[in-house]
């Protein structure tokens, strides 16, 4: 799947939208499997999947049709791809905005030059609908669980409870997820596997490694290292994951999709970063109980997906990053989360 997070940091545009077109049709476009989080917002009339899994030019050209077919009055390209940007101009819509760039600009009726100030990827998303009179009045990430999937991911962590007899419902449960799209943005696996140890044995919580599809190796590595039954979950259906995550009491993050998931089911996240930028791919509230790590290093942000360093400079910024620094963010946490709780 693709563009996880990047659907889930636009959701704060849907609102904006909706609370000025109160009675609009709007309707979302994007991966198939991203906009499944998208599901059951109040906020959208129509969800628009995109299957990369299809050719291509099949794909596309029964998107657009689709598209053509809504006559919508207004697009807004917020990914400005040649894809997305040729799928905007093809809705035929009167009033089409996307962002400022070399050839394929010329496809939008408004172009939305990037200011260059230091922003996160919510103020920049609000940038194209601030260009068409629209002012931003959301600024939080949000997905739309309903009470059967909560239920539904409570059993499954009561039914893992039951199988491994590790999992105790009484007990809080601390989410880790080590992989991510790109090795630069890895925190180093025997790290986490020492952090999930620390919580285990220090917190008396319970530890869930959350795994994508591609994450076999990474969460290997960390397993490997761990204390022994450790749970995975592995490659779980977004929905059904997003549900889980939102049982959690800490979620503990690489920069990649699931950070972003926990934060928007309103779960304490703790993102650990290393070549990404913080001040970009965080835009979470520090007093709702979300935390950004990151170490500052001579070559950051390098926006690189391989750490070109050699000998000990290699992934400086990720091995600056100590256990102990984690695990005392874990504690504060959890801490404050009880402390709300009890009032």
């Amino acid at each position: 799947m693709k563009f996880i997070g990047d659907v889930v940091l636009t959701t704060p545009i849907i609102r904006s939208v909706r609370k000025v077109c109160p009675d609009a049709f709007i309707a979302y476009m994007g991966e198939k499997g991203a906009v499944s989080l998208l599901e059951q917002n109040p906020f959208l009339d129509e969800i628009v999947p995109f299957d990369f899994s299809r050719p291509a030019a099949i794909e596309q050209v029964w998107v657009a049709l689709l598209l053509r077919r809504r006559k919508f009055d207004l697009a807004i390209d917020l990914f400005g791809n040649p894809r997305s940007a040729l799928l905007t101009y093809m809705t035929g819509a009167r009033v089409r905005v996307g962002p400022a760039r070399k050839g394929r600009g010329r496809l939008y009726t408004v172009q939305v030059q990037d200011d260059g100030l230091s922003k996160t990827a919510v103020e920049f998303h609000n940038q194209f609908i601030k260009s068409v009179g629209i002012e931003p009045s959301a600024h939080h990430t949000e997905i739309f669980l309903t009470d059967d999937e909560k239920r539904e991911a409570r059993i499954y962590l009561q039914w893992l409870n039951r199988e491994h007899n590790q999992l105790a419902v009484t007990k809080p449960v601390i989410g880790i997820h080590p992989g991510a799209t790109w090795p630069a943005k890895k925190w180093l696996p025997e790290r986490f596997a020492e952090l999930a140890g620390f919580i285990a044995a220090k917190l008396g919580a319970q530890v869930l490694i959350t795994a994508g599809p591609n994450d076999g190796e990474t969460v290997k590595a960390v397993v490997d290292h761990a204390f022994p039954n450790i749970i995975v979950l592995n490659n779980l259906p977004l929905r059904q994951l997003a549900a889980i995550i939102s049982h959690c009491s800490v979620f503990i993050s690489n920069d990649a999709a699931p950070m972003h998931i926990a934060a928007a089911v309103g779960t304490p996240t703790i993102g650990l970063f290393g070549s990404g930028e913080d001040n970009v791919w965080f835009p979470y509230s520090h007093g709702e109980g979300h935390n950004a790590l990151r170490k500052d290093v001579p070559c950051h942000p390098c926006h690189l997906d391989f750490c070109t360093r050699h000998g000990d400079e290699y992934m400086e910024c990720m091995k600056l990053l100590s256990v102990q620094e984690v695990f005392a963010a874990v504690e504060r946490t959890l801490y404050a989360r009880r402390s709300k709780a009890s009032h």
